[in-house]
């Protein structure tokens, strides 16, 4: 089945084809490529050397250099500069032996899996593809002055560093769980089986416990289900914290990466287990798997991870018992699509978005073509909110007939959808446009059909109805509907390891063999380049936390204990402004001055005092606010001496989301745009990997002959499963408390 086919036998790429030709222009889509193209233009005066427009067109690659040529040619310039600083040329031939072979690595047998080589491959081609062969010559200085760190600090001590970066038996950094007989409950079954079900009323029935979800969004469900239920409860967030007003807390419900180590448990949940083996965010749930101290250990996830949890019960020795469960009701892909037409859905329908004005977009299209209510649910919202909003949609006796939510919906959340439609199967994340892979679309998909969906009222069920709980998946448009048909009958692979991280322990033993002025970027990718690591476990990409190494880097006088404090914060350091209210709050921690939120210029408040407004620029300026405001909540909890004004800020968080709400319900849609959206992003999608592999030199094929897109059968691919506002780094991997 060709899946890259659309309109007779018109490919994708040819689908939207002007009839005559057009100038040739660059095609980006992602942000490090959208960034490449505006730097330079407007820039008049002279003409751009082929090395230094990276992205062109999408025609042939005799218009852009080869990548590897660019990096030898930025490597004989670096080289005479060295030798003009270093007649000697002490540890240049190691070094442009390490960045050849760099070069020259196959990163489809590394995906999902860290290594010294493929983070400098990655380093150069992101440098390439965003500012051409001035970034490489940039990234290849940055990379030879850690080698000098290397050749004089490390090399000298190397037996030393291994010893203390030896990852090999991560068991073995949790004692107190060790010392405990453990049983582990391992529920499995596919969605709408009742293995979540389970898992939580045995927690409601013990004398303490905690459950650990992989959102905020079920962290504040489950807080909201017992508490309503008058069990003693607390949440436990990066940034929130809330505590029963009277008595003890009986249940605990933390995001999983606030799972405490200190405290004692009958009961622990541990919610969508599969997301141990995620290449990025893996590390927490291996963390809270080994070093959670509960009598009774409840895992709860997909199937293929039944492997993988036996092995790491022989690690452990802890019992393991697995409780196998089955759909609730069948689950089938309709046989059409929705044809764009919005007019063609059903009460208890679920339209799946992945963007918050695209969310907005289509509620205020449903609305306005069927003249009947839609709900709205995605991280982004209050808690109060959300509930309200599920509470609608879920109750079949009023007039909110649909649902449009996030991909959130796949991790769990309980509501009510006769059926599931995927708006499209592409979306964006940090480094671009990515299409769902089979997982998340069985996830997702799998929410159809709830037990009672939201078009039957209780008892309605009429015997011989063969029909009456049946779940569908379909899509808006046609042009998905192949790719979901075929992942809904494919079965996803074992999990074959779970992903770790060094604990903060090694970075502080590591650091003392350096200079306090040595990068704390230097330090990541060292201890990681020289760490050894044993089957069943892997080590994740540190993404996160080089990535706030960048802004680090650039404040001097933090201690060693502050910088690792740091690398786990929620910094967001592709938005400018809060990128800019990040630096000054580091700022503050280094200088020990006063953390007032008053008193931050770089937190623009004044955005408060503006008219409400659907404009994006006035949406974009809110949204950074508010992950100004969610980092200075986070920083209360770890630097309470300094950032004092925790109430002060949450006040200020609830009237930004509430402006939000407003703002986006000014949002104007444009049903013109939205036609073929789908279609238009494959074509996009596409694109991008074309050129993507053009500019790196790899890619020998024409776009127009491409046919057919491969499933995805493992999360690695796309490591955002979520909103990244809905997940919550939390701690750091070795932190031992929430």
């Amino acid at each position: 089945m060709q899946l890259w086919r659309s309109r007779g036998t018109v490919c994708l790429f040819c689908a939207f084809r002007p009839p005559v030709s057009t100038a040739q222009r660059a095609f980006t889509t992602s942000l490090g490529l959208q960034g490449a193209r505006l730097k330079h233009k407007g820039k008049k005066g002279r003409e751009k050397s082929p090395a230094e427009k990276p992205s062109q067109s999408l025609g042939r690659r005799t218009l852009t250099p080869a990548f590897p040529d660019v990096v030898q040619s930025a490597l004989l310039e670096l080289q005479k500069e060295v030798e003009r600083k270093d007649p000697s040329m002490a540890g240049w031939t190691r070094f442009e032996r390490h960045v050849t072979n760099a070069c020259e690595l196959d990163a489809s047998r590394h995906r999902g899996k860290w290594s010294s080589l493929l983070s400098t491959k990655t380093q150069l081609q992101q440098a390439f593809m965003e500012r051409g062969q001035k970034g490489v010559s940039e990234a290849l200085q940055e990379l030879y002055k850690a080698e000098e760190f290397t050749n004089n600090y490390s090399a000298p001590n190397l037996e030393q560093h291994r010893k203390i970066t030896d990852l090999r038996y991560p068991p073995e950094w949790y004692p107190q769980a060790r010392s405990m007989q453990r049983v582990i409950h391992l529920h499995v079954g596919p969605t709408n089986s009742g293995k979540t079900y389970h898992a939580l009323k045995r927690l409601e029935q013990c004398r303490n416990g905690f459950y650990a979800g992989p959102l905020r969004l079920l962290a504040q469900e489950v807080y909201h289900r017992f508490k309503d239920k008058g069990v003693p409860c607390s949440l436990v967030t990066g940034d929130e914290v809330k505590l029963p007003e009277e008595g003890h807390s009986r249940i605990v419900s933390n995001t999983v990466e606030m799972v405490s180590f200190a405290d004692q448990y009958d009961v622990g949940v541990i919610d969508e287990i599969q997301m141990i083996a995620d290449p990025h965010r893996g590390w927490a749930w291996t963390r809270a798997v080994l070093g959670s101290r509960a009598a009774e250990l409840h895992l709860c996830g997909e199937t293929r991870s039944v492997p993988l949890i036996r092995e790491l019960a022989a690690l452990t020795g802890d019992k393991l018992e697995i409780h196998r469960y089955e759909r609730l009701n069948p689950l089938k892909v309709a046989g059409q699509s929705l044809k764009g037409n919005l007019n063609n859905l059903q009460k208890g329908d679920c339209l799946v978005s992945f963007s918050r004005v695209g969310i907005h977009a289509l509620k205020s299209d449903i609305e306005k073509m069927t003249g009947r209510r839609a709900a709205i649910v995605y991280g982004g919202l209050p808690a109060e909110i959300r509930t309200q909003q599920a509470n609608l949609f879920n109750d079949p006796n009023n007039d909110y007939d649909f649902l449009v939510a996030s991909d959130a919906i796949g991790m769990g959340l309980n509501l009510s959808c006769k059926r599931v439609i995927f708006e499209t199967l592409v979306k964006r994340n940090a480094s671009g446009l990515v299409r769902l892979t089979v997982p998340e679309i069985k996830q997702i998909g799998g929410r159809a059909g709830r037990y009672r969906a939201a078009n039957q009222s209780q008892g309605s069920n009429k015997a011989g109805d063969d029909n009456s709980n049946v779940g569908w998946v379909t899509a808006l448009e046609d042009v998905d509907l192949p790719y979901i048909r075929q992942a809904m009958d494919v079965e996803p692979p074992p999990l074959q390891a779970a992903g770790i991280l060094p604990p903060d322990e090694v970075y502080q033993r590591f650091s003392e063999y350096f200079p306090r002025n040595v990068p704390i970027q230097y330090l990541v990718k060292r201890v990681m380049g020289i760490a050894r690591v044993n089957s069943p476990f892997f080590l994740c990409e540190p993404q996160n936390q080089l990535m706030n190494a960048t802004i680090l880097d650039t404040v001097p006088d933090l201690r060693i204990e502050d910088h690792l404090t740091f690398l786990a914060a929620p910094l967001y350091v592709r938005d400018p402004d809060a990128r800019e209210a990040a630096t000054a709050f580091i700022r503050c921690v280094s200088q020990h001055a006063g953390g007032r939120l008053v008193d931050f210029s770089e937190l623009h408040l004044e955005v408060l005092e503006q008219p409400v407004s659907g404009l994006k620029t006035y949406m974009t300026e809110l949204e950074s606010l508010h992950k100004s405001l969610i980092l200075y909540l986070w920083l209360s909890f770890r630097f309470g001496g300094v950032f004092t004004d925790r109430s002060l800020a949450s006040h200020v968080k609830e009237l930004v989301e509430e402006r939000m709400m407003c703002a986006l319900a000014e949002f104007s849609s444009s049903l013109k745009l939205r036609k073929d959206a789908s279609l238009r992003r494959q074509i996009a999608l596409a694109k991008q990997i074309h050129l993507q592999k053009m500019l790196l030199a790899e890619d020998d094929t024409d776009p127009d002959e491409e046919d057919e897109m491969p499933l995805g059968l493992d999360s690695e691919s796309n490591p955002d499963i979520s909103f990244i506002e809905e997940t919550d780094r939390g701690v750091s991997s070795s932190s031992p408390n929430a």
